[in-house]
């Protein structure tokens, strides 16, 4: 086993940096720890278990395709859809059957926007729209 010295022969002054990573690591994990964390509340409302079977089921309707292209552009079953008109349309949905609604597909571009996505889900929100799906075509 080798031992570092010094040209004069004395002894080294060298310092030990344990401690020093030891207290470096546990600051760390407190302000780990402490950080406060930064994210948004989603309000999900997950289906409750019922002992009862469902009666007289329903054939669902057909899907509504919702697609977002790239230039941020609504397509409503392949026509294009204002942004604004979306809520109205979504409301007639519901109201022909509240309790069997179309399933809301959702499909968006890789390169679309995110804030008109979150108008879409706002949308789809406020007309009180159960069943909201994302596909990938």
């Amino acid at each position: 086993m080798a031992f570092s010295t010094n040209k004069s022969g004395g002894p080294m002054a060298d310092i030990n940096v344990t401690p020093l990573v030891d207290v470096m690591l546990v600051l760390l994990i407190i302000f780990m720890v402490t950080m406060p964390i930064q994210s948004i509340p989603v309000d999900v409302d997950l289906p409750q278990k019922t002992d009862k079977p469902p009666e007289n089921p329903k054939e669902p309707p057909e899907p509504i395709r919702l697609r977002i292209d790239a230039s941020g552009q609504v397509f409503w079953n392949d026509s294009p859809t204002a942004l604004g008109e979306l809520q109205k349309r979504m409301m007639e949905e519901v109201a022909r059957d509240p309790t069997n609604q179309p399933e809301l597909q959702i499909d968006t571009n890789d390169q679309a926007e995110y804030g008109v996505l979150a108008k879409v889900l706002t949308a789809a929100k406020n007309a009180e729209m159960v069943k909201i799906g994302f596909v990938q075509n």
